[in-house]
């Protein structure tokens, strides 16, 4: 549900995984086939795991971090790991890169770039996510949502970022 002041979208469970089936759609129908999922962690992991059980794909992930302050409502300096988790040894043929969205889009573009310049193995790279923004410098090959007014999105799984597990002790009295 987007707010009427267009800053805020908040995303129930339902919506987040029917967005999710929506963009599996959106691949299929393209009618490209590929090798691997490789998700972008943390956001592309949701996604990516869905998407892998969906076409049956192995799941690679590659982590990567740029929003670190203010509770992660400020972007920082971005940290792509240095190494790919993947089940087939080492990445390789046509992968389809899967994050949550195209925020500023930087992430993305630095993603594809490293992997162009540093893994040769891989043949074609596409790029999937939920949503992009408008002020994204990046345009993702599949996407589900445009958002014209830049909202901060509020995922469903987002009350975990706060939660302890003393917290969670107190709520369960185990």
């Amino acid at each position: 549900m987007l707010t009427e002041d267009g800053k805020h979208l908040y995303v129930s469970y339902d919506e987040y995984h029917n967005l999710i089936e929506k963009l599996a759609i959106k691949v299929y129908q393209s009618g490209w086939e590929f090798d691997t999922i490789l998700c972008l962690a943390r956001g592309g992991m949701r996604p990516g795991d869905i998407l892998s059980r969906i076409f049956d794909k192995p799941l690679a992930i590659m982590s990567t971090s740029s929003y670190r302050a203010e509770a992660g409502t400020v972007q920082g300096k971005l940290d792509i790991a240095r190494y790919i988790t993947t089940p087939k040894g080492e990445i390789a043929g046509r992968v389809l890169l899967v994050d949550d969205l195209a925020d500023s889009g930087h992430t993305l573009r630095a993603v594809i770039d490293l992997l162009k310049n540093n893994y040769p193995p891989i043949t074609e790279l596409r790029s999937a996510v939920i949503w992009t923004k408008a002020v994204s410098v990046f345009t993702p090959d599949y996407s589900v949502e445009f958002l014209p007014t830049n909202p901060w999105i509020h995922q469903p799984f987002e009350g975990y970022d706060n939660l302890r597990p003393a917290q969670l002790l107190a709520k369960w009295k185990v």
